[in-house]
């Protein structure tokens, strides 16, 4: 290194954004992905022991795949390349590949080459890497926001372990945003700038999981920001925080009757079938930073609660559509809730499947609790048919109708009916099928 890539070096140590300034040096510093690097986990102490092989990091931005890299920088005896496949060409990977073969072979050193964005290289430059990873010249570090299953050469892969990082949670940002604020070595701790829970909270929220985007926001707080006059003091409120990040703030405390008042609101919309407002409710939840986990299970819960077998389908893209949420992620996953919102509030409604539950659980609660008959009970396990269990039932499929009428519920509860179902949708298909069937019965 010369001169003056060693005043190059210095200037970006203080010049470099917040969020670059923060990096942690050592995996205890690293803030979330616990799944992956806790102290139990493979990862964790691969990087601790030194004896890391080739890996690639997947996520969305701002979930610490750079972080882990420069730990695994700061802690690996080898030596450690990095480049980003957005401007590096293979001149770079051939001079790379020189000074690891050079280093193995004189010193006995390995070196680590992280790529950065690798989805961005192309066939031909992933296949260049690929007899230096299987030889052991190079150890990769890939990096990338896109699913490497796909974008990632298959041969390279099966060389490599895929980690995925997900976005942080609330708690892991609001832990960040407070070094951010109050540490004075890497932090802005020396500018005496205090930040407000309120928008620390909203600033956590509106993040999505993306760690940049906060601290930036926060440098920018700092940075422009006026002092104080009564105590010297830059204060980060709400409305510097709104502004800073570009977003308008929704009142909507999660732990607060607004968030209450809102789910409350979106449920009974889509059960008043108005997809206006339920969708207008979604929205409003999504802006203020809502986990969409959260907001998926009571699309999933009305869906059955409300909508029931009036339309069987509903629960069906409810489920699939919390699946593919989490599967997806923000922003695109607003869509999909948006479709099963949609679709839940303009289904055909009916409460007989839930009501049905309810009565019967009410009857186990409230009656005493007659044994099953005999001819239901199980005839198979050791000794059951010699004490005559199974004997005397009707085999459905060798009916009419494959429907034959005998006693299914136990003795002293014959005639209950719980289930009763409406005249809505598809229960009414129900309704009358189960009227059509037993009326063959009994002719």
């Amino acid at each position: 290194m010369d001169l003056f890539d060693f005043m190059r070096e210095n200037t970006m140590d203080k010049e470099s954004p917040l969020a670059s300034r923060l990096r942690p040096v050592t995996l205890d510093e690293v803030v979330g992905q616990q799944h992956i690097i806790g102290k139990d986990k493979l990862l964790y102490r691969a990087i601790k022991a030194d004896k890391l092989g080739s890996v690639i990091f997947y996520g969305p931005p701002g979930t610490g795949k750079t972080t882990l890299a420069k730990v695994i920088a700061n802690t690996t005896s080898a030596d450690f390349k990095q480049i980003n496949a957005t401007v590096a060409g293979k001149k770079d990977m051939e001079e790379i590949v020189k000074e690891a073969k050079d280093s193995l072979g004189m010193f006995g050193k390995k070196t680590i080459l992280f790529v950065d964005e690798i989805h961005r290289f192309n066939k031909g430059q992933q296949d260049y890497l690929l007899p230096f990873v299987e030889d052991g010249t190079l150890t990769l570090i890939g990096a990338t926001t896109e699913n490497p299953y796909f974008e990632v050469n298959g041969a390279l892969l099966s060389r490599s372990r895929v980690f995925e990082l997900k976005p942080l949670e609330r708690e892991d940002i609001r832990e960040l945003i407070r070094r951010a604020v109050y540490d004075k070595d890497k932090g802005m701790g020396v500018y005496n700038a205090v930040i407000d829970e309120e928008a620390m909270n909203f600033l956590a929220d509106v993040a999505n999981g993306d760690a940049r985007a906060a601290l930036n926001a926060v440098e920018l707080g700092v940075m422009t920001t006026e002092r104080d006059p009564a105590d010297g003091k830059i204060h980060i409120d709400i409305d510097v925080a709104q502004e800073c990040i570009q977003k308008r703030v929704v009142r909507y405390d999660k732990d607060g009757d607004n968030h209450y008042d809102t789910i409350s609101a979106f449920i009974k919309s889509m059960r008043g079938s108005d997809p206006d407002a339920a969708v207008y409710y979604l929205a409003r939840m999504l802006y203020a930073g809502e986990d969409m986990k959260f907001i998926a299970r009571r699309i999933m819960i009305c869906a059955a609660e409300d909508v029931g077998n009036a339309d069987p389908q509903a629960l069906v893209v409810a489920v699939a559509a919390a699946q593919a949420a989490e599967r997806i992620g923000l922003p695109e996953a607003q869509i999909i809730l948006s479709q099963a919102v949609t679709y839940v509030a303009t289904a055909p409604k009916s409460n007989a499947a839930c009501n049905a539950v309810f009565d019967a659980l009410e009857a186990v609660k409230s009656r005493k609790t007659m044994p099953v008959p005999v001819h239901l009970q199980d005839a198979h396990y050791k000794g059951a048919a010699k004490l005559g269990h199974g004997q005397g039932y009707l085999y459905a499929h060798d009916f009419p109708n494959h429907y034959v009428k005998q006693q299914y519920l136990p003795d002293g509860m014959e005639g209950s009916v719980f289930y009763q179902p409406s005249e809505n949708g598809y229960e009414r298909k129900i309704k009358e099928h189960m009227e059509f069937i037993r009326n063959e019965a009994e002719e």
